[in-house]
Protein backbone atom coordinates (compact mmCIF):
# COMPACT_ATOMS: atom_id res chain seq x y z
CA UNK A 1 0.00 0.00 0.00
CA UNK A 2 1.42 3.37 -1.09
CA UNK A 3 0.58 6.02 1.51
CA UNK A 4 1.60 8.88 -0.76
CA UNK A 5 -1.13 10.67 -2.70
CA UNK A 6 -0.53 11.32 -6.39
CA UNK A 7 -0.60 14.78 -7.94
CA UNK A 8 -4.00 13.95 -9.47
CA UNK A 9 -5.38 12.88 -6.09
CA UNK A 10 -4.11 16.06 -4.44
CA UNK A 11 -5.75 18.11 -7.20
CA UNK A 12 -9.00 16.20 -6.67
CA UNK A 13 -8.85 16.98 -2.94
CA UNK A 14 -8.29 20.68 -3.65
CA UNK A 15 -11.25 20.80 -6.05
CA UNK A 16 -13.53 19.02 -3.58
CA UNK A 17 -12.46 21.27 -0.70
CA UNK A 18 -13.03 24.41 -2.75
CA UNK A 19 -16.53 23.33 -3.81
CA UNK A 20 -17.56 22.28 -0.31
CA UNK A 21 -16.28 25.48 1.27
CA UNK A 22 -18.35 27.46 -1.25
CA UNK A 23 -21.53 25.39 -1.01
CA UNK A 24 -21.98 23.78 2.44
CA UNK A 25 -24.89 25.53 4.22
CA UNK A 26 -23.71 28.15 6.70
CA UNK A 27 -26.13 26.86 9.34
CA UNK A 28 -26.84 23.19 10.14
CA UNK A 29 -29.96 21.80 8.48
CA UNK A 30 -32.85 20.60 10.64
CA UNK A 31 -32.77 16.90 11.52
CA UNK A 32 -33.32 14.66 8.49
CA UNK A 33 -35.66 12.60 10.71
CA UNK A 34 -38.26 15.38 10.45
CA UNK A 35 -40.39 16.16 7.39
CA UNK A 36 -38.87 19.63 6.97
CA UNK A 37 -35.32 18.41 7.51
CA UNK A 38 -35.78 15.46 5.16
CA UNK A 39 -36.88 17.81 2.36
CA UNK A 40 -33.94 20.16 2.94
CA UNK A 41 -31.46 17.28 2.99
CA UNK A 42 -32.95 15.96 -0.26
CA UNK A 43 -32.46 19.44 -1.79
CA UNK A 44 -28.81 19.37 -0.64
CA UNK A 45 -28.36 15.95 -2.30
CA UNK A 46 -29.74 17.40 -5.54
CA UNK A 47 -27.19 20.21 -5.33
CA UNK A 48 -24.40 17.68 -4.88
CA UNK A 49 -25.72 15.76 -7.87
CA UNK A 50 -25.91 18.86 -10.10
CA UNK A 51 -22.14 19.35 -9.81
CA UNK A 52 -21.46 15.58 -9.82
CA UNK A 53 -20.37 15.29 -6.20
CA UNK A 54 -23.11 12.98 -4.91
CA UNK A 55 -21.58 9.74 -6.25
CA UNK A 56 -18.04 10.60 -7.28
CA UNK A 57 -16.98 6.97 -7.78
CA UNK A 58 -19.94 6.01 -10.00
CA UNK A 59 -19.69 5.97 -13.80
CA UNK A 60 -20.44 9.26 -15.55
CA UNK A 61 -23.60 7.92 -17.19
CA UNK A 62 -25.18 7.53 -13.75
CA UNK A 63 -24.15 10.97 -12.49
CA UNK A 64 -20.70 10.23 -11.13
CA UNK A 65 -17.15 11.20 -12.01
CA UNK A 66 -15.70 7.73 -12.49
CA UNK A 67 -13.39 8.46 -9.56
CA UNK A 68 -11.27 5.76 -7.93
CA UNK A 69 -12.07 4.33 -4.53
CA UNK A 70 -9.15 6.36 -3.14
CA UNK A 71 -10.66 9.56 -4.50
CA UNK A 72 -13.97 8.63 -2.91
CA UNK A 73 -12.18 8.29 0.44
CA UNK A 74 -10.52 11.67 -0.13
CA UNK A 75 -13.90 13.25 -0.89
CA UNK A 76 -15.36 11.74 2.29
CA UNK A 77 -12.51 13.21 4.33
CA UNK A 78 -13.19 16.65 2.86
CA UNK A 79 -16.95 16.25 3.22
CA UNK A 80 -16.74 15.61 6.95
CA UNK A 81 -14.03 18.24 7.46
CA UNK A 82 -16.38 20.81 5.89
CA UNK A 83 -19.23 19.93 8.27
CA UNK A 84 -21.54 19.07 5.36
CA UNK A 85 -25.05 17.67 6.01
CA UNK A 86 -25.66 13.99 6.70
CA UNK A 87 -26.51 11.99 3.58
CA UNK A 88 -30.27 11.38 3.60
CA UNK A 89 -30.00 8.83 0.78
CA UNK A 90 -27.10 6.81 2.15
CA UNK A 91 -29.13 3.59 2.07
CA UNK A 92 -29.48 3.99 -1.67
CA UNK A 93 -26.18 5.55 -2.64
CA UNK A 94 -23.83 3.66 -0.31
CA UNK A 95 -25.61 0.32 0.09
CA UNK A 96 -28.02 -0.49 -2.72
CA UNK A 97 -26.11 1.45 -5.38
CA UNK A 98 -22.96 -0.73 -5.39
CA UNK A 99 -25.08 -3.90 -5.22
CA UNK A 100 -27.25 -2.77 -8.11
CA UNK A 101 -24.19 -1.95 -10.20
CA UNK A 102 -22.93 -5.50 -9.64
CA UNK A 103 -26.16 -7.52 -9.94
CA UNK A 104 -28.48 -5.24 -11.91
CA UNK A 105 -29.41 -5.58 -15.56
CA UNK A 106 -28.52 -2.69 -17.91
CA UNK A 107 -32.19 -1.68 -17.85
CA UNK A 108 -32.29 -1.67 -14.03
CA UNK A 109 -29.13 0.41 -13.81
CA UNK A 110 -30.45 2.98 -16.27
CA UNK A 111 -33.80 3.11 -14.47
CA UNK A 112 -32.71 3.31 -10.85
CA UNK A 113 -29.17 4.66 -10.54
CA UNK A 114 -29.58 8.23 -11.91
CA UNK A 115 -32.68 8.92 -9.78
CA UNK A 116 -30.83 7.45 -6.79
CA UNK A 117 -27.76 9.61 -7.38
CA UNK A 118 -29.92 12.76 -7.60
CA UNK A 119 -32.13 11.71 -4.65
CA UNK A 120 -35.20 12.15 -6.80
CA UNK A 121 -35.90 8.79 -5.21
CA UNK A 122 -34.71 8.27 -1.63
CA UNK A 123 -34.37 4.66 -0.51
CA UNK A 124 -35.23 2.96 2.78
CA UNK A 125 -33.73 -0.24 4.08
CA UNK A 126 -36.15 -3.16 4.33
CA UNK A 127 -34.14 -5.80 6.18
CA UNK A 128 -35.34 -6.45 9.72
CA UNK A 129 -38.60 -8.13 10.65
CA UNK A 130 -40.13 -8.73 14.10
CA UNK A 131 -38.55 -12.21 14.15
CA UNK A 132 -35.54 -11.53 11.94
CA UNK A 133 -33.10 -8.86 13.05
CA UNK A 134 -29.44 -9.78 12.92
CA UNK A 135 -30.51 -13.27 11.79
CA UNK A 136 -31.62 -12.29 8.30
CA UNK A 137 -32.02 -15.92 7.23
CA UNK A 138 -35.15 -16.05 9.43
CA UNK A 139 -37.10 -13.82 6.99
CA UNK A 140 -40.84 -14.61 6.92
CA UNK A 141 -42.27 -11.93 4.64
CA UNK A 142 -43.33 -13.71 1.48
CA UNK A 143 -43.12 -13.06 -2.25
CA UNK A 144 -45.37 -15.40 -4.24
CA UNK A 145 -44.52 -15.48 -7.93
CA UNK A 146 -47.56 -15.21 -10.17
CA UNK A 147 -46.71 -14.77 -13.85
CA UNK A 148 -44.72 -11.57 -14.28
CA UNK A 149 -45.41 -10.28 -10.75
CA UNK A 150 -44.64 -11.12 -7.15
CA UNK A 151 -47.36 -10.80 -4.51
CA UNK A 152 -45.83 -9.54 -1.26
CA UNK A 153 -47.20 -10.09 2.23
CA UNK A 154 -45.60 -9.49 5.59
CA UNK A 155 -43.90 -6.83 7.65
CA UNK A 156 -40.55 -5.07 7.91
CA UNK A 157 -39.54 -3.06 10.96
CA UNK A 158 -36.80 -0.63 11.99
CA UNK A 159 -36.66 0.42 8.34
CA UNK A 160 -34.20 3.30 8.19
CA UNK A 161 -35.54 6.41 6.40
CA UNK A 162 -38.84 4.69 5.56
CA UNK A 163 -40.98 7.40 7.20
CA UNK A 164 -40.32 9.80 4.30
CA UNK A 165 -38.59 7.68 1.63
CA UNK A 166 -39.87 6.76 -1.84
CA UNK A 167 -38.64 3.17 -2.27
CA UNK A 168 -37.39 0.29 -0.16
CA UNK A 169 -35.22 -2.73 -0.91
CA UNK A 170 -35.33 -5.99 0.99
CA UNK A 171 -35.44 -9.77 1.13
CA UNK A 172 -38.65 -11.77 0.81
CA UNK A 173 -39.19 -15.53 1.05
CA UNK A 174 -40.14 -16.64 -2.46
CA UNK A 175 -39.89 -20.39 -1.79
CA UNK A 176 -41.91 -21.31 1.32
CA UNK A 177 -40.40 -24.81 1.38
CA UNK A 178 -36.80 -23.58 1.49
CA UNK A 179 -34.87 -23.15 4.72
CA UNK A 180 -32.75 -20.34 6.05
CA UNK A 181 -30.78 -18.41 3.40
CA UNK A 182 -32.23 -20.36 0.46
CA UNK A 183 -35.44 -19.46 -1.33
CA UNK A 184 -35.18 -15.69 -0.81
CA UNK A 185 -35.55 -13.00 -3.46
CA UNK A 186 -34.21 -9.44 -3.35
CA UNK A 187 -36.93 -6.99 -4.40
CA UNK A 188 -37.21 -3.23 -5.02
CA UNK A 189 -40.58 -1.85 -3.88
CA UNK A 190 -42.11 1.65 -4.22
CA UNK A 191 -43.53 2.75 -0.88
CA UNK A 192 -46.58 4.29 -2.53
CA UNK A 193 -47.63 0.99 -4.16
CA UNK A 194 -51.18 -0.21 -3.40
CA UNK A 195 -51.15 -2.42 -0.32
CA UNK A 196 -48.08 -0.82 1.28
CA UNK A 197 -48.60 0.83 4.68
CA UNK A 198 -45.81 2.81 6.32
CA UNK A 199 -46.12 3.40 10.07
CA UNK A 200 -43.44 5.77 11.49
CA UNK A 201 -41.70 4.73 14.71
CA UNK A 202 -41.03 7.71 17.03
CA UNK A 203 -37.63 7.72 18.68
CA UNK A 204 -36.98 8.90 22.25
CA UNK A 205 -36.62 12.44 20.91
CA UNK A 206 -39.92 12.18 19.02
CA UNK A 207 -38.30 12.15 15.58
CA UNK A 208 -38.96 9.38 13.07
CA UNK A 209 -35.72 7.87 11.82
CA UNK A 210 -37.43 4.50 11.36
CA UNK A 211 -40.75 3.02 10.35
CA UNK A 212 -42.61 -0.25 10.07
CA UNK A 213 -43.66 -1.30 6.58
CA UNK A 214 -46.65 -3.61 6.04
CA UNK A 215 -47.28 -5.47 2.77
CA UNK A 216 -50.81 -6.63 1.99
CA UNK A 217 -51.00 -8.36 -1.42
CA UNK A 218 -48.57 -5.87 -2.94
CA UNK A 219 -47.88 -6.49 -6.64
CA UNK A 220 -44.23 -6.06 -7.66
CA UNK A 221 -43.13 -6.69 -11.28
CA UNK A 222 -40.45 -9.31 -11.81
CA UNK A 223 -38.20 -6.68 -13.40
CA UNK A 224 -37.91 -5.10 -9.93
CA UNK A 225 -36.12 -8.18 -8.64
CA UNK A 226 -32.37 -7.81 -8.23
CA UNK A 227 -30.48 -11.00 -9.06
CA UNK A 228 -32.06 -14.38 -9.68
CA UNK A 229 -35.30 -15.82 -8.34
CA UNK A 230 -34.77 -17.55 -4.97
CA UNK A 231 -31.13 -16.39 -4.90
CA UNK A 232 -31.52 -13.04 -3.19
CA UNK A 233 -29.13 -14.05 -0.43
CA UNK A 234 -26.21 -13.38 -2.77
CA UNK A 235 -27.39 -9.77 -3.20
CA UNK A 236 -27.95 -9.42 0.54
CA UNK A 237 -24.44 -10.66 1.38
CA UNK A 238 -22.96 -8.16 -1.06
CA UNK A 239 -25.00 -5.30 0.43
CA UNK A 240 -24.21 -6.34 4.01
CA UNK A 241 -20.52 -6.48 3.14
CA UNK A 242 -20.70 -2.89 1.88
CA UNK A 243 -22.64 -1.82 5.00
CA UNK A 244 -20.25 -3.43 7.46
CA UNK A 245 -17.11 -2.74 5.51
CA UNK A 246 -16.10 0.22 3.42
CA UNK A 247 -18.93 2.51 2.39
CA UNK A 248 -21.36 3.08 5.26
CA UNK A 249 -18.79 4.52 7.67
CA UNK A 250 -15.79 6.13 6.01
CA UNK A 251 -12.75 7.19 8.08
CA UNK A 252 -13.49 10.85 7.36
CA UNK A 253 -16.47 10.70 9.73
CA UNK A 254 -14.32 9.53 12.66
CA UNK A 255 -11.38 11.79 11.82
CA UNK A 256 -13.68 14.77 12.23
CA UNK A 257 -14.98 13.36 15.54
CA UNK A 258 -11.40 12.88 16.76
CA UNK A 259 -10.52 16.49 15.83
CA UNK A 260 -13.58 17.80 17.67
CA UNK A 261 -12.77 15.65 20.69
CA UNK A 262 -9.18 16.91 20.84
CA UNK A 263 -10.45 20.50 20.64
CA UNK A 264 -12.95 19.79 23.42
CA UNK A 265 -10.17 18.39 25.60
CA UNK A 266 -8.07 21.51 25.08
CA UNK A 267 -11.08 23.58 26.12
CA UNK A 268 -12.22 21.49 29.10
CA UNK A 269 -8.99 19.97 30.35
CA UNK A 270 -9.18 16.62 32.07
CA UNK A 271 -12.36 17.46 34.05
CA UNK A 272 -10.64 16.18 37.19
CA UNK A 273 -9.86 12.82 35.61
CA UNK A 274 -6.34 12.51 34.15
CA UNK A 275 -7.40 9.23 32.50
CA UNK A 276 -9.50 11.23 30.07
CA UNK A 277 -6.34 12.44 28.34
CA UNK A 278 -5.47 8.84 27.56
CA UNK A 279 -9.00 8.25 26.28
CA UNK A 280 -8.72 11.21 23.90
CA UNK A 281 -5.32 10.02 22.66
CA UNK A 282 -6.66 6.49 22.18
CA UNK A 283 -9.56 7.81 20.12
CA UNK A 284 -7.11 9.65 17.89
CA UNK A 285 -4.87 6.58 17.52
CA UNK A 286 -7.78 4.23 16.84
CA UNK A 287 -9.15 6.62 14.24
CA UNK A 288 -5.83 6.69 12.42
CA UNK A 289 -5.65 2.89 12.61
CA UNK A 290 -9.14 2.66 11.10
CA UNK A 291 -8.12 5.08 8.35
CA UNK A 292 -5.00 3.08 7.47
CA UNK A 293 -6.96 -0.18 7.58
CA UNK A 294 -9.55 1.26 5.20
CA UNK A 295 -6.90 2.40 2.73
CA UNK A 296 -5.39 -1.09 2.94
CA UNK A 297 -8.78 -2.60 2.11
CA UNK A 298 -9.19 -0.12 -0.75
CA UNK A 299 -5.79 -1.17 -2.08
CA UNK A 300 -6.92 -4.79 -2.12
CA UNK A 301 -10.09 -3.89 -4.01
CA UNK A 302 -8.13 -1.82 -6.53
CA UNK A 303 -5.90 -4.86 -7.10
CA UNK A 304 -8.97 -6.95 -7.96
CA UNK A 305 -9.25 -8.79 -4.65
CA UNK A 306 -12.50 -9.25 -2.76
CA UNK A 307 -13.36 -8.62 0.87
CA UNK A 308 -15.50 -11.12 2.73
CA UNK A 309 -16.27 -11.97 6.32
CA UNK A 310 -13.44 -9.77 7.58
CA UNK A 311 -15.87 -6.86 7.15
CA UNK A 312 -17.33 -8.02 10.46
CA UNK A 313 -14.05 -6.98 12.12
CA UNK A 314 -14.35 -3.55 10.54
CA UNK A 315 -17.94 -3.14 11.68
CA UNK A 316 -17.08 -3.97 15.29
CA UNK A 317 -14.13 -1.59 15.24
CA UNK A 318 -15.88 1.51 13.91
CA UNK A 319 -19.02 1.02 15.99
CA UNK A 320 -17.10 0.64 19.25
CA UNK A 321 -14.78 3.51 18.32
CA UNK A 322 -17.82 5.76 17.87
CA UNK A 323 -19.22 4.86 21.29
CA UNK A 324 -15.88 5.39 23.03
CA UNK A 325 -15.29 8.80 21.42
CA UNK A 326 -18.72 10.14 22.37
CA UNK A 327 -18.57 8.70 25.90
CA UNK A 328 -15.25 10.49 26.42
CA UNK A 329 -16.77 13.76 25.24
CA UNK A 330 -19.66 13.45 27.70
CA UNK A 331 -17.22 12.83 30.56
CA UNK A 332 -15.22 15.92 29.56
CA UNK A 333 -18.37 18.06 29.48
CA UNK A 334 -19.62 16.87 32.85
CA UNK A 335 -23.16 18.00 33.82
CA UNK A 336 -23.42 20.15 30.67
CA UNK A 337 -23.45 16.96 28.59
CA UNK A 338 -27.00 16.14 29.65
CA UNK A 339 -28.53 19.40 28.44
CA UNK A 340 -30.92 18.89 25.57
CA UNK A 341 -30.32 22.45 24.37
CA UNK A 342 -32.45 25.25 23.01
CA UNK A 343 -31.25 25.26 19.42
CA UNK A 344 -28.15 27.37 20.18
CA UNK A 345 -25.40 25.94 17.90
CA UNK A 346 -22.74 27.41 20.19
CA UNK A 347 -23.66 25.00 22.97
CA UNK A 348 -21.51 21.92 22.41
CA UNK A 349 -23.23 19.67 24.96
CA UNK A 350 -26.33 18.87 22.91
CA UNK A 351 -24.34 17.96 19.77
CA UNK A 352 -22.22 15.47 21.69
CA UNK A 353 -25.30 14.07 23.41
CA UNK A 354 -26.92 13.52 20.01
CA UNK A 355 -23.73 11.85 18.84
CA UNK A 356 -23.66 9.56 21.85
CA UNK A 357 -27.31 8.55 21.54
CA UNK A 358 -26.74 7.67 17.89
CA UNK A 359 -23.46 5.88 18.58
CA UNK A 360 -24.97 3.37 20.99
CA UNK A 361 -27.08 2.05 18.12
CA UNK A 362 -23.90 1.28 16.16
CA UNK A 363 -23.19 -2.07 17.85
CA UNK A 364 -26.76 -3.10 16.91
CA UNK A 365 -27.48 -1.97 13.35
CA UNK A 366 -25.73 -3.60 10.35
CA UNK A 367 -25.83 -6.82 12.40
CA UNK A 368 -25.22 -6.87 16.15
CA UNK A 369 -21.61 -7.05 17.26
CA UNK A 370 -22.37 -10.29 19.07
CA UNK A 371 -23.38 -11.85 15.75
CA UNK A 372 -20.32 -10.31 14.06
CA UNK A 373 -18.06 -11.96 16.63
CA UNK A 374 -19.67 -15.31 15.85
CA UNK A 375 -19.00 -14.71 12.15
CA UNK A 376 -15.37 -13.83 12.85
CA UNK A 377 -14.91 -16.91 15.02
CA UNK A 378 -16.41 -19.30 12.50
CA UNK A 379 -15.58 -17.84 9.08
CA UNK A 380 -12.38 -15.88 9.68
CA UNK A 381 -10.69 -17.88 12.45
CA UNK A 382 -12.19 -21.25 11.53
CA UNK A 383 -13.27 -22.06 15.08
CA UNK A 384 -15.98 -24.70 15.69
CA UNK A 385 -19.58 -23.58 16.12
CA UNK A 386 -20.60 -22.97 19.72
CA UNK A 387 -24.10 -24.33 19.25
Amino acid sequence: MDLNFTDAQRAFRAEARQWLEANVPAEPLPSLDTKEGFALHRAWEKKLYKDRWSVVDWPAEYGGRGASIFEWLIFEEEYWRAGAPLRVNQNGIFLLGPTLQHFGTPEQKARFLPSMASSEHVWAQGWSEPGAGSDMAAIRSTARLEGDHYILNGQKTWSSRAAFADWTFGLFRSDPEAQRHKGLSFLLVPLDAPGVTVRPIPQLDGETGFAEIFFDDVKVPVDQRLGNHNQGWDCFVATAGVERGLYLRSPGRFQETARRLAALYRECGDAGDPGLRDAVVKTWMDTEAFCLGTYWTASKLEAGEKIGSETSCTKIFWSELDVAANETALKLLGPEAGLIGDGDPNKVGPSWLDGFLFSIAGPIYAGTNEIQRDIIAERVLGLPRSR
